[in-house]
């Protein structure tokens, strides 16, 4: 397979999962006190948010390079 056409897939795969997933969530561990037998942990959670403009402009790259490379392969269905 072609360098274009999987940077292509890998785009458009890219688009789509940005467009399913509003954002990444992860969580830190904060401090944790000891009380005897006891130990308490803080945990807090982060939300980094995936705007969907970034999944529409990496699923439209993707398919105008896979447009792209499909013409300059002649496989664009029209045959003379």
């Amino acid at each position: 397979m072609r360098p274009k056409t999987m940077i292509a897939i890998l785009l458009i795969v890219l688009g789509i999962v940005v467009f399913a997933y509003e954002g990444i969530n992860y969580r830190t561990r904060g401090e944790t006190v000891v009380l005897g037998n006891l130990h308490v942990t803080a945990q807090k959670s982060h939300h980094i948010p995936l705007p969907p403009v970034a999944g529409a402009m990496a699923l439209g790259a993707g398919v105008i390079l896979l447009v792209v490379d499909m013409k300059k392969l002649g496989l664009s269905g029209a045959r003379s």
